[in-house]
């Protein structure tokens, strides 16, 4: 019960939505690159990984000074797995996560370091 409260409630945002889909077909992003696709606030963004991470549908990884996230997809529990599918599946045409993904992709053309220097 516990697992499916924690993805229940990391789904059950849009802005958390919109990361696991940035996420989607990429090996990793840096949380920089996440900040500025959002337009959030630094400790927004963290907060919201911080769901995610909990709900284990994302994993991270620290190099140097920097965080970077990637979906959570060996050792996920079938549970997880599920999850991503059916969000990944549900929303693949979403306006919104198309313009998301137009952005990401102006973003990924600087380097993460020239992005996370301030």
């Amino acid at each position: 019960m516990f697992e499916f409260m924690n993805i229940t409630k990391a789904l059950a945002d849009e802005n958390r939505v919109r990361i696991l889909l940035a996420l989607n077909g990429r090996d990793e992003l840096c949380v920089c690159q996440l900040i500025d696709m959002l337009q959030l606030a630094p400790s927004t963004v963290s907060k919201h990984l911080f769901i995610l991470r909990n709900a284990r549908l994302v994993s991270s990884r620290k190099e140097g000074r920097w965080m970077y996230y990637g979906l959570n997809k060996e050792g996920a529990p079938p549970a997880v797995e599920g999850a991503l599918k059916w969000v990944i599946q549900s929303l693949a045409d979403d306006p919104l996560l198309r313009q998301d993904n137009a952005r990401l992709n102006s973003i990924l053309a600087e380097s993460a370091e020239s992005k996370c220097r301030s």
